[in-house]
């Protein structure tokens, strides 16, 4: 079927990230085709919208294709995406169009990475994972820091978060992350995920003004540790989270996201600082913006402008690093996102 270069199918579109990612697209001047596998929530979310929706599950190829026909993208928020990440990509695969996903599950991206990379390739197509708070920005901010660098010696992708309250999907993926790790935690060393027993350290960061410095876990992974490793020769990535927020996003009596403003973000700031060192030279990005749920949003209407627009850089499964032009899809942020480049 013939696609509309202004539908973009958002599966998941019901769910808190898929409803911002929605908004945003309208704002765009996107058409969302609204899919998922929940009807009740589609029909609701349709009501309330007046945008067309159409039902489907991860176990039905048929119903999938449907879901996709005449769209110019899918962006896939629904979670837990070691479920759904695999059949999306193969229905945007047969649809032919590109496919973006918000994952924040490691292995889930990993798997993306491993089992479609020589198929999207050779078909020319473009498949890119967590295009999202986590594993897009770092990984932008990263590449960017880099700058003419063509490798180096270690990342540090430092998170300043004032709080996390998680979603259910969020939680939903955690669960997901640690049965697959066998209760191990997992980290980039040596040019390879490694997983472990032992606890992660905890240590002092020292964020810029106005957060200032302040204890993180490290080593506190994230998708970043798939990402920037895919498309930059750095055999050392590490990321770290404001103590806070690590034991709020594992806490189960923490609340989920409430709305503080008329856009529906919550009151969450965050302060993202990339450190890249090679030799005795050092590069920094610092990035700071609101709500990282609500944030995802810009990050992926963004990237799926730029590919229905042919701005990018490769095909195959890609991370935003890589697909985008660094620098310049960070400055088109500007309105919801502020970051500074030092070299």
């Amino acid at each position: 079927m013939q696609s509309s270069a202004h539908t973009v199918a958002v599966f998941g579109a019901y769910g808190h990230t898929g409803r911002f990612v929605v908004a945003r697209l309208r704002e765009r001047g996107f058409v969302p085709l609204l899919t998922g596998r929940d009807s009740a929530r589609l029909k609701e979310l349709a009501h309330e919208t007046g945008l067309e929706f159409r039902t489907a599950s991860v176990d039905d190829p048929g119903a999938l294709d449907h879901a996709l026909a005449g769209a110019a993208a899918v962006v896939n928020a629904a979670g837990p995406f070691a479920t759904t990440a695999a059949p999306v990509i193969e229905a945007a695969l047969r649809a032919g169009i590109p496919y973006v996903d918000v994952a924040a599950e490691i292995e889930a991206n990993a798997d993306t990475f491993a089992h479609f990379g020589d198929r999207a390739r050779a078909a020319g197509a473009v498949i890119v994972p967590a295009m999202a708070f986590y594993g897009g920005l770092g990984d932008l901010l990263t590449t960017a820091a880099m700058g003419d660098w063509t490798s180096a010696d270690e990342a540090h992708i430092a998170y300043g978060l004032s709080g996390w309250h998680p979603t259910a999907g969020t939680r939903a993926a955690g669960v997901v992350s640690r049965q697959r790790r066998d209760g191990q935690r997992v980290r980039f060393a040596n040019g390879r995920l490694e997983y472990r027993h032992d606890e992660p350290p905890v240590l002092e960061w020292p964020f810029p003004a106005p957060l200032g410095p302040r204890p993180v876990v490290g080593e506190f992974s994230m998708a970043d540790i798939v990402t920037v490793p895919s498309h930059l020769s750095i055999p050392e990535v590490r990321t770290y989270m404001t103590v806070e927020a690590a034991r709020e996003v594992v806490a189960p009596d923490t609340p989920t996201p409430a709305p503080a403003d008329e856009l529906g973000r919550s009151e969450q700031t965050f302060l993202v600082e990339v450190v890249v060192r090679s030799g005795g030279a050092e590069r920094r990005a610092v990035a700071r913006g609101r709500d990282i749920y609500a944030f995802t949003a810009p990050l992926v209407v963004e990237a799926v402008d730029r590919l229905l627009t042919g701005r990018t850089r490769a095909t195959g499964v890609v991370s935003a690093g890589e697909v985008f032009d660094a620098p310049d899809f960070l400055r088109a942020l500007s309105a919801d996102l502020t970051v500074e480049l030092e070299s």
